[in-house]
């Protein structure tokens, strides 16, 4: 049976992912405050608030993003104030590894860098497996399958708060699927992230029951539920 030990360190970090990785290892790509900060737009799109007990917080992010722009949040339920527009929600689940997962390298991938990002780009607008920008393999380590020369699946590494790596962009093009590679790809991600030190996590829309299916034969557990929003700041 799988087992699951967190402090009370790991929790605050794993319940705001995204502030806890650009106040940490991502500060240098930090852009905002002491409220709200966000990666650069060609990084990701995530934007990442201290607490959402805190009032400031909306006007903070609305001079942060600027007006009439789109903004992708998590962690809260609450409506947006007055002037600003919801454009959608949608509910995740949050999965953290346990003793069962048997990480291992994957001797057929491939590191993948700067000169692979328009494979990488073109591969996740055929999967959508969730936010990739052309800069987003900065973030960490990703890696990938060719075949007869053709980017076909990969992986990677997004959001890293102290202790925590998040296993992200798991994509395989569907005439690769059943062959497990996405699996492997997955164990050799989150290999590396244990070389490190450090655990692995990752997040998952919960309507995607067949990827988290695969994620806990793995060895993965579900932690959380959680909320992803895209609103729209005031125009003015």
């Amino acid at each position: 049976m799988s087992t699951l030990s967190l402090t009370h360190r790991d929790v605050d970090l794993l319940d705001n992912p995204s502030w806890h990785a650009l106040t940490g290892p991502h500060a240098s790509f930090a852009i905002g405050g002491d409220l709200v900060r966000r990666y650069p737009a060609e990084v990701a799109p995530f934007v990442a608030v201290r607490s959402w007990g805190d009032p400031r917080v909306w006007d903070a992010l609305a001079e942060l993003v600027g007006p009439d722009a789109e903004v992708g949040l998590s962690g809260t339920d609450d409506p947006p104030p007055p002037g600003w527009e919801i454009l959608g929600h949608g509910a995740g689940v949050q999965m953290v590894e346990t003793d069962v997962l048997a990480t291992r390298p994957f001797e057929e991938a491939i590191e993948l860098g700067a000169d692979d990002v328009p494979e990488m780009l073109a591969l996740v607008e055929r999967n959508q497996p969730g936010p990739f920008r052309p800069r987003t393999h900065e973030l960490g380590r990703y890696i990938g399958i060719r075949r007869e020369g053709t980017l076909i699946a990969m992986a990677g590494e997004r959001l890293h708060p102290e202790g925590w790596t998040e296993i992200s962009a798991v994509a395989t093009d569907p005439e690769f699927r059943g062959q497990g590679l996405a699996s492997r790809l997955v164990l050799d991600v989150a290999f590396h992230i244990q070389q490190r030190g450090d655990r692995a996590l990752l997040h998952a829309a919960a309507s995607n029951t067949g990827a988290i299916a695969v994620y806990e034969r793995l060895g993965f557990v579900l932690r959380r539920h959680t909320t992803f929003s895209a609103v729209r700041t005031p125009a003015i």
